[in-house]
């Protein structure tokens, strides 16, 4: 396979938390603690994980849209977060993301147009007539009317708003996206469309795709590969067919347990691993394994001894005692 085009190596976003007594020493909060992976391009790589896991975090640390962040972010043979910010700038061209919620993520004092046509703004490309030109083929593109363009987001639906989200993020012809959970906010008809037309856009564009979310059943329609994320470690990692097929962790094993399924014989089967209590608080996590305190097959060692994420199987790596 050809080299990455982007390539995360131990990663870490630790924020400091006031200190609970005046002599007391700053908590910090452990977000992402040390992940590494690779994108290759015109590639999907999904990660998913609970609430809490450091998935989005991921995301806004490898575009460097956070302050708090260690390790290294190659893209494309670039260190992104030794860049200057006249530097980062430029780069943004070919980095941009589509936000969660399409209902808060757009200015509503801006139409379409305004919103789509920002980044070209910013970034001086083009005549004001080129400007237009390359939004109203844009909004084309992601499936609007051009006669939507002078409309606020009040007057657009729920998918026609995250349309207009991905136009913006695409304005500038990136090379890499992050999608930070784009369909969450939307009921699953609308879900499935804004799924499809981001795998279209991708063979017609070449986009490269960092996918998060908390849903696996989208992940299997889009990613190629995925990473499951537990309070801030990834534990599994792998190709899609190889993570539904045969998942080695007992976390991902519950999670998939928990996708709806009109399979019997495949639901019984992830069935056997229940999960109890709730996510542990990634503030000055303790030794051992992180998810020793819900797992059903925990051993001793398993709170006293961190497992390494080691492949198993060829590209097929995870981090637990018990594989």
């Amino acid at each position: 396979m050809s080299e990455p085009l982007v390539s995360v190596r131990d990663l870490k976003v630790h924020f400091q938390l006031p200190k609970p007594s005046m002599f007391g020493r700053h908590p910090m909060l452990h977000a992402v603690d040390g992940i590494s992976f690779d994108v290759h391009k015109q590639r999907t790589v999904g990660i998913v994980g609970e609430s809490g896991c450091g998935k989005s975090t991921t995301g806004l640390a490898v575009l460097k849209l956070l302050d708090q962040v260690k390790g290294s972010v190659q893209f494309d043979g670039v260190d992104v977060l030794g860049l200057e910010p006249e530097a980062l700038r430029q780069l943004r061209r070919r980095m941009q993301i589509i936000f969660q919620d399409p209902y808060s993520s757009l200015n509503p004092r801006q139409t379409a147009e305004g919103i789509i046509r920002d980044p070209l703004n910013i970034q001086k490309i083009g005549s004001p007539t080129e400007r237009f030109e390359q939004v109203r083929d844009m909004f084309e593109l992601v499936g609007l009317q051009p006669s939507q363009l002078a409309l606020f987001p009040h007057q657009f639906s729920g998918g026609q708003r995250q349309r207009i989200s991905i136009a913006q993020a695409l304005i500038l012809n990136p090379d890499f996206v992050v999608c930070d959970e784009p369909v969450s906010a939307l009921d699953l008809a609308i879900q499935a469309q804004i799924l499809n037309l981001l795998c279209r856009l991708q063979e017609k564009l070449g986009l490269t795709y960092l996918f998060i979310s908390h849903d696996l059943s989208v992940v299997h329609h889009i990613c190629d590969e995925v990473i499951v994320m537990y309070l801030g470690k990834i534990v599994e990692k792998t190709d899609r067919s190889s993570l539904f097929k045969n998942p080695l962790h007992p976390y991902t094993r519950a999670l998939l347990s928990a996708v709806p399924s009109r399979n019997p014989k495949t639901k019984s089967m992830l069935n056997r691993v229940p999960l109890q209590g709730d996510l542990p608080s990634p503030v000055d996590p303790e030794d051992g394994c992180r998810f020793c305190s819900r797992c059903p097959i925990a051993e001793a060692r398993c709170a006293k001894e961190e497992p390494l994420l080691r492949e198993y199987a060829p590209n097929h790596w995870a981090a637990c005692h018990n594989v």
